[in-house]
């Protein structure tokens, strides 16, 4: 059964289950204290945003992100795969992603992938339909299904923040590379994207930053409207003579 992470009781109703799973993770949620389910957009323009962010800072993937999307509007596969590529690179893409974003949108304008049904499938095969994808790697596939679709079951093992995070709650000697961390991550099925949650927020208590990646915003938690408030024209000074 695959299960989503929806609405922040799925996931404190995911983490209980996790912790009964492996009870080596009740520390970590103690200390992790509580957290906030994050989500991003999905379809193209969640996928592009992840592409946007891949070996980048959290600042840096957030520019090119915004300024991606300003230049299309709205935002859809067809005006992107059609655009130039100067146009592109004037936004801060390489042209490593400007080919990705460009053949990901011809695979969906051709209906060779649907990229919100891959939600339904089984986290491996989901996994498996994204990398296929040209530009889309392990890490990129894992953040998509589970910042976007929502899937319990996904697991972003090469991401470092969660590697050291696991090094960490676990006392492992050295830092598990992807392959070390998805054997450990194969107690926690179905609920592995819920121990990715635990384990960023862990980190955050720990080292003191929040490295959630490509700026996923918390779910249910908006942000206070701005107050509306009269400014004084400053005073101008009076010229001498």
């Amino acid at each position: 059964m695959t299960h989503f992470l929806h609405t922040e009781d799925d996931l404190r109703a995911g983490l209980a289950q996790l912790i009964v799973t492996d009870p080596r993770l009740v520390p970590v949620a103690e200390k992790a204290g509580p957290f906030s389910l994050r989500r991003r957009e999905g379809g193209y323009a969640g996928l592009c945003a992840i592409v946007c962010g891949q070996q980048l800072s959290v600042a840096s993937a957030a520019a090119i992100r915004d300024r991606l999307f300003a230049a299309f509007e709205p935002f859809h596969h067809d005006a992107v795969r059609k655009a130039r590529p100067n146009k592109l690179k004037r936004l801060g893409l390489s042209n490593a992603k400007i080919k990705s974003i460009k053949e990901i949108g011809k695979a969906v304008a051709g209906g060779h992938i649907d990229l919100d049904a891959v939600g339904n499938m089984d986290a491996d095969v989901a996994h498996a339909a994204l990398i296929a994808l040209h530009g889309i790697g392990p890490w990129t596939a894992d953040i998509y299904l589970l910042f976007c679709l929502g899937h319990a079951d996904a697991f972003p093992a090469g991401d470092l923040a969660v590697q050291e995070a696991a090094r960490i709650a676990l006392n492992l000697r050295k830092r598990p590379d992807a392959k070390a961390l998805t054997k450990i991550a194969e107690a926690w099925r179905p609920w592995r994207g819920v121990a990715a949650h635990l384990l960023w927020a862990y980190y955050h208590a720990v080292k003191k930053r929040d490295v959630v990646p490509v700026g996923a915003k918390k779910v249910g938690v908006k942000k206070p409207a701005a107050k509306s408030a009269k400014k004084k024209a400053p005073k101008r000074k009076k010229k001498n003579g």
